[in-house]
């Protein structure tokens, strides 16, 4: 299974103002190691003749966030507060998708390419407060080209695209996507890692950046690179490596600049120039899946127990303060799946059952706070591909997907109670969202 998209709990940067909002290109984001075939950056470019023209967009009065969601025909563009459909984009095959960091612009993979979905919103600093603006959500014509897109991070100013197929990683600021594509991508660093593998990258500020070591085989931990010396990002010295971590597995931040990833039997832990394991309980306790929140030192993680499961499906979660270490596994009485993980604006942690419920944890006691009902009840399907309920939170409001009914529904996690619900066109899969 590929990483999950992170709970992205990255603070985004304010989005720069375009005198225009301009197109976007599709991009498809290939699933756990599986890329699935779509159109793909060469296919983007060949299009792109006169498709980057300048699109008119309206003042609003606040920031206006939207929600990104797949579906099997493509991708449906809502309104965050409304829940309504601003805009369709047909898109074949299984889609990933991915803030990219600038508040504005979503990363949307397939096999071949990270692509680029601009949202339609975005806000323009102006003294001491801000303009924003919307328009009609496109997808550009320019993409990043990869084998077999993997994972994308929003860390430290800068967005790192993974290539499972080649060790690619790509590094960017994300502010340069607001500048506009007509012209180009945007400026690159790259490292390519000894041996391709399903992985992942971080970047922490100066320049360095942590990464994945592993191979067809497997997968046994992650080194710490410094600067590159040269300009293209190649040259970097080692200046760390753990390779206690069998199976790392996606990653989350806690607080400021605490990077975790999971390992098979515990969580490896990045601070300040060196790194900490915390065991599990179990010999075989797999951390796959995680959020993290930059209000909390503690990280929400899955627990499975059962290595030769083809489909586990877990009653407990696990809990790790990052600050002394400490592991606690909360056993919720209910399964929920790897798109069941987010984080509320205080740093609570949030599970979203198969009871249906959103299930509010303190993240340092291990407490069950609330149960709020949400959906109906449901079962995790067997591929991992195929929709399920999905758990998205944008400010103080999660956001849950319904796909038996095609619908979705906002929660107010300040009053713990769905405050709005829509029916979709399109069974949702995948979702994600931008803050304008």
């Amino acid at each position: 299974m590929l990483i999950t998209p992170p709970s992205h709990s990255r603070a985004h940067r304010p989005a720069l103002l375009l005198p225009a909002l301009l197109a976007v290109t599709a991009l498809a984001l290939a699933g756990c190691g599986t890329g699935a075939p779509g159109s793909g950056a060469a296919q983007a470019s060949a299009s792109a003749a006169g498709s980057e023209e300048a699109v008119e967009a309206k003042e609003t009065p606040g920031r206006a966030p939207r929600l990104v969601l797949t579906h099997n025909e493509g991708i449906s563009v809502l309104d965050a507060k409304t829940l309504e459909a601003v805009g369709e984009l047909p898109l074949a095959g299984f889609n990933r998708v991915s803030p990219a960091g600038d508040g504005r612009h979503v990363l949307v993979a397939t096999g071949d390419a990270f692509r680029i979905l601009d949202a339609g919103v975005w806000t323009e600093a102006h003294g001491d407060h801000g303009h924003s603006y919307a328009g009609e959500p496109r997808m550009r014509d320019r993409a990043f080209d990869a084998s077999k897109a993997g994972h994308v991070v929003n860390h430290a100013d800068q967005t790192v695209l993974f290539s499972d197929g080649s060790g690619r990683v790509d590094i960017f600021d994300p502010a340069a996507l607001t500048d506009g594509l007509a012209a180009g991508l945007p400026a690159t660093s790259t490292y390519i890692t000894p041996e391709a593998h399903h992985g992942v990258a971080i970047g922490l500020q100066g320049g360095q950046l942590l990464v994945t070591l592993g191979n067809a085989e497997g997968r046994s931990g992650m080194a710490l690179l410094g600067a590159p010396a040269a300009g293209d990002g190649q040259d970097r010295a080692e200046l760390l490596r753990n390779e206690d971590c069998p199976g790392v597995h996606g990653e989350a931040v806690a607080g400021a600049d605490t990077v975790v990833v999971g390992c098979e039997d515990g969580m490896l832990v990045y601070r300040a120039g060196a790194f900490t394991k915390v065991a599990s309980p179990d010999a075989y306790g797999r951390m796959g899946n995680q959020a993290g929140s930059a209000a909390s030192p503690a990280i929400l993680g899955d627990y499975k127990v059962d290595r030769d499961a083809e489909l586990e499906r877990p009653t407990r979660v696990s809990l790790v303060n990052t600050d002394t270490g400490e592991l606690k596994l909360v056993d919720l009485g209910v399964s929920y799946s790897f798109r069941s993980l987010g984080r509320g604006p205080a740093g609570e942690a949030l599970v979203l059952g198969t009871d249906g419920a959103l299930h509010v944890i303190d993240p340092l006691t291990g407490a069950v706070t609330a149960k709020i009902p949400v959906v109906g009840a449901w079962e995790e399907p067997e591929v991992w591909q195929d929709p399920r309920p999905t758990l998205f939170v944008l400010g103080s409001r999660a956001y849950v997907t319904e796909p038996a009914t095609s619908s979705i529904h906002a929660v107010d996690l300040k009053a713990g109670k769905v405050v709005k619900s829509a029916e979709l066109a399109h069974a949702p899969n995948e979702m994600t969202g931008v803050t304008g």
